[in-house]
Formats: structure tokens, sequence, C-alpha cells
């Protein structure tokens, strides 16, 4: 029998812990059945309009962020898996240390299962598979994917909930 702390969650933080990885779980199976399905249903750069501003469409991305090092000859593949090992290491560590901060906690384990799931993708395939593209007037904004999607979000609450702790921290002064 664990031994419960006074707010009944175990006094170890296992619980916490282990509701994060759920939900970053949860993001990586999000995200490859998404990419499994356009590699299924569509050619490399196939797509299919479904608004004035917004395809479905399939693209492969060699780089990291807006292709940043997509060009490179592929040492980037393994260099991108091995920030993304080392972060997936660290974010671990916080979500152990530190998994009863629910916002901070979700947050990172939403940039836990979207660098899974892209390092997936650049293991298996040698490329991050895209498929939300959205375009104004003839620009177009880089193509992304549900695990873009979970690591930005993750990224704002990452933001958020460290603005918070500081306001309180101020407030507490």
């Amino acid at each position: 029998m664990s031994v419960s702390s006074s707010s009944g969650q175990p006094a170890n933080g296992a619980r916490p812990f282990w509701r994060w990885l759920a939900l970053a779980l949860l993001v990586v199976v999000l995200d490859q059945l998404s990419k499994q399905w356009i590699l299924q249903h569509y050619r490399w750069g196939e797509f299919t309009p479904v608004t004035q501003f917004f395809n479905i469409v399939r693209a492969h991305n060699t780089g990291a962020a807006f292709s940043f090092l997509a060009g490179q000859g592929g040492w980037q593949r393994w260099f991108f898996v091995a920030i993304a090992a080392l972060a997936a290491l660290f974010i671990l560590w916080q979500l152990r240390a530190h998994g009863q901060q629910r916002l901070a906690s979700a947050a990172l384990a939403l940039i836990l299962g979207g660098a899974i799931g892209n390092v997936i993708d650049r293991i298996a395939h040698g490329y991050v598979v895209d498929f939300l593209d959205f375009h104004w007037r003839g620009a177009h904004f880089p193509a992304f994917n549900v695990a873009d999607m979970a690591i930005t979000l993750g990224v704002v609450g990452v933001l958020l909930a460290e603005w918070l702790r500081w306001r309180q921290e101020r407030a507490a002064r």
C-alpha cells in the first residue's frame, strides 16, 4: 500500500508521472495514425483543398521547424534524433520531479509526445511527414502535423506556467 500525501496523491508522485506519460503516448498515437493515413492516401506533393486557406497535403521535411537545415545532406537526421532524445530525457526527469504541477507537466507531456512522434518519422522514413497546409494569397505557412501542434501548444503552456509562477512569486513578496 502506498503512502498518500494530504492531497490524496501518492507521496512518491508516481500517479502524476504516469498520467503525463499517458498524455504523451496519446499525442504519439494520434500523430502516427494521422501520418499513416496521409502516407496511405497521398503521394508526395499531392494535396486536397479543404477551404480557401487550408489544404491537406503530403509533405516531407528533412529539417526541423520551418525546414531548418533541410538541405544538409542527411547528417541532420541523426542530429535532430539526438537532440530529441536529450530533450525527452530532460522532460522525463522534470515530469518525475514536478508531476504535481499540472499546467507545466501537461505542457511538457505535449512536447514529449510531439518530439517522439517526429523522431519516429525521422528514424522510419528519414523525414517528418507533414500534412496541414495553411496559405493566404499565394503565401504558404510551412506544412505541419499533429506532433508539431502538440510541441507548439506545449511551449505555450510552459511559458504560461512560468509566467503564472513568476506572478505568484511576485505577489508573495
